[in-house]
């Protein structure tokens, strides 16, 4: 039985070195046109060109989305853009429309194929279909269960791969195919500019009472009534390992570098446990733990199991534990001093934690606080700054600084 590839989002160059520090096995991006997440920070091609040889360098993969689903003026220099990916070397485009994927085997034809979970493929036919059009890889739709995956391998050849969602937001509407934003907000969801209505917060009026609205109540909060919660599915790796996905993948182009940090190391450990010793394996609750310190929704485990429940109708906020308040730039053990860059604000006596790809997290104490020049500052206010603190704890290089968050 191979291990499956864990597969983490890149929103920028500094969550591709993250993501792959923690343990990533290969990466998914937007590049600079034909991607779902059109308001990320998303990768030029110098910056394409160095995430990629960064990932390369450690035995990684790189794969680009071009999952839209485009109108006649977004097909303008798809030819161009489609040599210039395959000529830095990405392992694999990520694609939903048959006009991009039909270019893509015309002018780049030994460039990998990976079919976006935007084609909501749910069973073993239209896969097939898709392999047979050169597609090595079938991203499956979320509305799947566990039993339907093994099915739907058992009827595959071996050379089409499978991939899957574990972790991350989920879309109200079917495979993300929603017109909400766009009716809305004039922000086309399936061009990349989803408003995400779907969290907003509703009232309910009969039509031919005009003006008079009915809150639709759940608590005192009011109710979300089309609000996902989020899949969670790190208690569940050994069932996911049989049904025979290929690739785990976590959701969050969007999210922070903490989030990217803390997911990729909590499902990477919970899989190598598991390959170290299937018949030993027992999950760590500190897995789960540390997912619940980064910004999430309430947890679920989806379509996976069949069961009936899969949104939350509570509230549309988001739930954490921690900040991440700065990365670690360098440490000097002589003089036992570590230079952060700043990601928010801490104070002098501060007790912190530091998380890293490998290990426990740990506390450290925030002692002789600095800026650059060596002045003696009270806490870290400006966006981005770089400061030094003392400490005996030998700190490495990109470890990231998070911090409890105050109980208010």
């Amino acid at each position: 039985m191979n291990k499956p590839e864990l597969l983490a989002p890149a929103g920028n160059l500094e969550k591709l070195k993250t993501a792959i520090n923690f343990g990533a096995d290969a990466v998914y991006l937007g590049g600079s046109k034909l991607n779902l997440r059109a308001f990320a920070d998303n990768f030029g091609n110098d910056e394409l060109k160095e995430g990629i040889e960064f990932a390369h360098n450690r035995g990684k993969k790189v794969y680009v989305t071009l999952n839209v689903f485009p109108h006649n003026e977004d097909l303008e220099g798809l030819e161009e853009y489609l040599t210039e990916l395959y000529n830095l070397k990405v392992d694999a485009v990520i694609v939903s429309d048959p006009g991009i994927i039909m270019t893509a085997r015309e002018v780049v034809p030994n460039l990998e194929l990976h079919l976006s979970t935007q084609a909501n493929n749910v069973n073993y036919k239209s896969a097939i279909f898709w392999h047979k059009q050169g597609i090595k890889r079938i991203v499956l739709a979320r509305e799947l269960s566990l039993e339907q995956i093994k099915e739907i391998r058992s009827k595959l050849p071996e050379s089409c791969e499978l991939e899957a969602f574990v972790h991350g937001s989920m879309c109200m509407s079917y495979s993300g195919r929603c017109l909400l934003s766009n009716y809305m907000t004039g922000r086309d969801a399936n061009r990349g500019e989803c408003a995400q209505p779907c969290r907003y917060k509703y009232y309910l009026m009969e039509e031919k009472r005009p003006g008079e609205y009915f809150q639709v109540i759940e608590d005192d909060k009011g109710t979300y009534i089309m609000n996902s919660k989020d899949l969670c599915m790190i208690e569940h790796i050994p069932e996911l390992v049989h049904s025979g996905i290929t690739s785990f993948k976590i959701e969050g182009r969007m999210k922070s570098s903490f989030y990217v940090a803390s997911v990729v190391k909590a499902y990477r450990q919970a899989i190598d446990a598991y390959f170290e010793n299937m018949d030993g394996y027992k999950f760590n609750e500190k897995w789960i733990e540390n997912l619940g310190m980064s910004s999430h929704r309430e947890f679920h485990t989806g379509f996976y199991f069949g069961e009936k429940n899969k949104q939350v109708y509570g509230s549309s906020s988001y739930i954490r534990t921690h900040d991440i308040v700065g990365v670690v730039k360098s440490y000097d053990k002589e003089n036992g001093i570590a230079t952060v860059e700043q990601r928010n604000k801490i104070f002098e006596n501060d007790t912190v934690e530091i998380l890293r790809p490998i290990g426990d997290n740990f506390q450290v104490a925030i002692e002789d606080l600095t800026n650059m020049d060596g002045d003696k500052i009270e806490s870290t206010p400006i966006a981005q700054m770089i400061y030094k603190f003392k400490t005996d704890i030998v700190l490495q290089e990109d470890d990231l600084i998070i911090k409890a968050k105050e109980d208010k």
